[in-house]
């Protein structure tokens, strides 16, 4: 028996714009960029859109490729967060068309930027990766508003894609939580240590 293999793709929705009635400065930038969507979409609406954008890069042959395997598993609006699956020969063809698609799906729908934050072979780390980067959003988010970092740390903190943060999620509490890291000169490696 063969198994069918996927590959599941986590999207973000970025907006490049500030909603009609609201004002720029009483928001972070960190925040404006990363809205709630509005409650209109529907994953068969964001399925039709994704499937037509396919459809006019790649023909008939790209919409054939994607049509029975494509599938929305989880959407957000309030995170503006979603996960795809689609098998594991095509998922390329759908990343592609999600970096062209320019708006909502919905009517009048605002423009936005669909960033695919992570691929995997599994749901269980799609979603371990979603919930990682819901809380470093919330937690850059606070530092922003308390005038602790900048909008660009936040952001850059935010939309970079390696497991280099700037803030530890396992390090957040302060001096207390670092007590059982050594020190220089009990056994751990230092800062001049090679190796």
């Amino acid at each position: 028996m063969v198994r069918l293999k996927d590959r599941y793709l986590l999207v973000n929705i970025i907006y490049s714009d500030v909603p009609p009635g609201q004002a720029k400065s009483s928001v972070p930038d960190l925040l404006l960029y990363n809205q709630p969507t509005s409650d209109e979409l529907r994953p068969q609406l964001l399925l039709k859109a994704i499937r037509s954008e396919v459809a006019a890069l790649f023909g008939d042959c790209g919409s054939g490729a994607v049509d029975r395997s494509l599938q929305v598993k989880y959407l957000s609006p309030a995170t503006s967060t979603f996960i795809l699956r689609i098998s594991r020969a095509h998922y390329r063809l759908v990343w592609a068309a999600l970096a062209f698609m320019n708006r909502v799906p919905v009517r009048d729908g605002r423009p936005c930027v669909f960033r695919v934050v992570r691929v995997s072979g599994t749901i269980r780390k799609v979603e371990e990766e979603a919930v990682r980067r819901a809380k470093l959003l919330v937690l850059a988010a606070k530092d922003e508003m308390a005038g602790k970092s900048s909008s660009s740390d936040a952001l850059g903190a935010l939309l970079r894609s390696d497991k280099r943060q700037p803030r530890s999620l396992a390090m957040q509490g302060g001096p207390e939580d670092t007590d059982d890291v050594p020190e220089s000169g009990e056994g751990g490696l230092s800062a001049s240590d090679d190796g």
